[in-house]
């Protein structure tokens, strides 16, 4: 994992301190689409910027102001391979930015963030960790004790954030924010680094919002074959997983977008075997993250399912196509601890593979869950956004109304088409 920040200087400063580098690019975007684009996330392959390895790209608009950004090494090779950024972009209107080197690598603001923490025994602390391996017998069931902060990792924007159960139930949870800024280091243990739940009470960043129990939270995944419903994973009662290997690591923790990978290898249901990979990534600015999910082993008459819980749902989900290209499923509802405040929860899922929904049974292993139903075939990608707008984060939220405009809008967001052109340019142009 590397991930490297650059803060701003003017277009004079950056004019001097590049002059000597031998590649200035012009990027410009196109919007294609009659929306208005809002911190639209770009991604920019260095391959399309340049062959030097020590191209660090310093984004100006047309104004010489600084465009925060980040590249990213996705491959693990120890060099970056792509520049990730955040921009507005008019309806049908274009945006040219100007990328310089830079050797600078002072922080931008933190507005995303991974945090995973672990012990290696009852009486250890937790520390800071970048991944784990977990086997099947290694449940707190098996072990006696809870190994993980928060019980897997968690992640975060500026507006809300999420947890993973990593300890063999693969559910995901909603932490409800009040503030932009990161949480607090010490979610999820104490003063002496044990694992501790002190995030079901208020606190002035937020708190746990959403009750999960047995089902797959929001956006967490399980198969059917039929009519029976696999989850992948098992409870907090079970002692042994039926998932042989669960790999996790961290991918990047950058200022705009944070990114994990989870792989369920040799994952055993209704008498087959299958490997999966997750793959959640959260970016600045928006109430949800992304989830990429692959199969191996799948079969004629398997099922992706994404989960949407149901526990405190007084009303069954509607269903919104958008433009052809998105389908948004969601709740809104009393659906946080205690039925104590309103909790909107969507999906938002590629409508080309979505074939509706379903219920999970009232009893079983895998319960309390809407189940949208994905089409999914052997070794192929399919990505979906989880949703929660919470009414302390957004007091709008507590209308239906205002969610669904929110999800709604957020999904063509998601489907509009930016067209990203580079080109070289000389140092002339540079801020004018």
């Amino acid at each position: 994992m590397k991930y490297l920040f650059f803060l701003g200087c003017t277009a004079l400063f950056a004019l001097s301190s590049c002059s000597q580098r031998e590649e200035i690019k012009i990027i410009t975007l196109k919007n294609t689409d009659s929306v208005d684009l809002r911190q639209k996330a770009i991604v920019v392959k260095r391959s399309d910027l340049t062959n030097d390895k020590k191209f660090y790209p310093l984004l100006l608009d047309a104004k010489g102001d600084t465009i925060p950004s980040q590249v990213n090494d996705t491959t693990g090779d120890g060099e970056w391979d792509e520049l990730f950024f955040l921009i507005d972009i008019p309806a049908l209107g274009e945006v040219v930015l100007t990328a310089q080197h830079t050797d600078d690598s002072i922080a931008y603001e933190q507005k995303t963030a991974v945090r995973f923490g672990k012990r290696d025994g009852l009486g250890n602390p937790v520390q800071p960790r970048l991944g784990d391996t977990l086997y099947a017998d290694q449940l707190p069931l098996s072990i006696g004790y809870q190994p993980y902060q928060t019980d897997g990792p968690s992640w975060e924007n500026d507006k809300v954030g999420f947890r993973h159960y990593l300890d063999g139930r693969n559910s995901k949870d909603v932490f409800g924010k009040k503030v932009s800024y990161m949480s607090p280091s010490d979610v999820g243990i104490n003063a002496q680094g044990a694992v501790e739940d002190n995030y079901h009470v208020m606190l002035d960043w937020g708190r746990d919002i959403m009750p999960v129990g047995n089902s797959v939270g929001i956006g967490g995944i399980a198969l059917a074959n039929g009519d029976a419903m696999y989850r992948v994973g098992v409870t907090a009662l079970d002692a042994v997983n039926n998932v042989d290997t669960t790999i996790f690591r961290v991918v990047e923790k950058g200022p705009l977008r944070s990114s994990m990978d989870l792989q369920y290898r040799n994952w055993k249901a209704g008498g087959r075997y299958y490997s999966l990979t997750e793959q959640p990534v959260i970016w600045a600015g928006m109430y949800g993250y992304q989830n990429t999910v692959r199969a191996q082993g799948v079969q004629e008459g398997d099922t992706l399912l994404v989960g949407l819980v149901n526990i405190f749902s007084s009303q069954p989900p509607k269903e919104i196509i958008i433009d052809n290209q998105w389908v948004v499923l969601y709740t809104h509802d009393r659906q946080s601890y205690g039925q104590e405040w309103w909790l909107g929860l969507a999906l938002i899922l590629p409508y080309d593979c979505y074939n509706g929904y379903t219920e999970a049974p009232k009893i079983g292993p895998l319960v309390d869950s809407y189940m949208a139903k994905l089409d999914i075939s052997d070794d192929a990608h399919v990505s979906y956004y989880a949703i929660a707008g919470w009414e302390l984060s957004d007091e709008g939220f507590r209308n239906r109304d205002y969610f669904e405009n929110y999800i709604v809008d957020l999904a063509k967001q998601l489907a509009a088409k930016v067209v990203v052109e580079v080109s070289a340019a000389n140092e002339l142009k540079v801020g004018s």
